[in-house]
């Protein structure tokens, strides 16, 4: 059955579609816990840094995705680890949003604190400027959220699962 990465910058909906499939019936698995993730240092490949960076245990996340199913399975997070995991997806669907989209859900929302200060939203933009580039040139879909709702972009994804075609 499919797998589908949803990945994207922060305040593009991720967590909010992952709830709205999960209150749908569906496994739908929000990455960004201590469950999923761990902190590292220097992890990127040819790194120097020495900057901590949020990741996906990869042993938990081989194991998710080698895990027989019968239904569909939907994953949300954007690590900088995630494209180990590519070719165990069936489609990788970059979420995207306009900038300024973004920092008003970021303001607006009470499930996560981060992008709430200034340096944050500066980190942010700069994410979208170098790092969403990155996702959309390896993303099978992009939905661009700034004017779907929540249970749109839930029924894009679920589309998904009934075609045998990517993209």
């Amino acid at each position: 059955m499919k797998r589908i990465l949803i990945t994207g910058m922060s305040g593009t909906g991720k967590t909010s579609v992952i709830e709205e499939l999960s209150r749908r019936g569906f496994t739908a698995i929000d990455t960004d816990s201590d469950e999923w993730c761990e902190w590292t240092v220097g992890h990127e490949v040819g790194s120097e840094t020495s900057e901590p960076d949020w990741v996906w245990r990869e042993d938990r996340m081989w194991h998710l995705l080698s895990e027989p199913r019968e239904a569909p399975l939907f994953v949300s997070g954007c690590k900088t680890n995630q494209g180990k995991f590519y070719d165990r997806f069936d489609h990788v669907v970059l979420l995207s949003a306009l900038p300024e989209v973004m920092l008003e859900r970021i303001k607006g929302r009470t499930n996560n604190p981060y992008g709430k200060s200034a340096e944050e939203r500066d980190r942010i933009l700069q994410h979208v400027r170098f790092v969403e580039p990155l996702l959309r040139h390896r993303a099978t879909l992009e939905l661009d959220t700034s004017a779907l709702t929540v249970a749109e972009v839930a029924d894009r994804l679920l589309a998904l699962t009934t075609r045998n075609a990517q993209g």
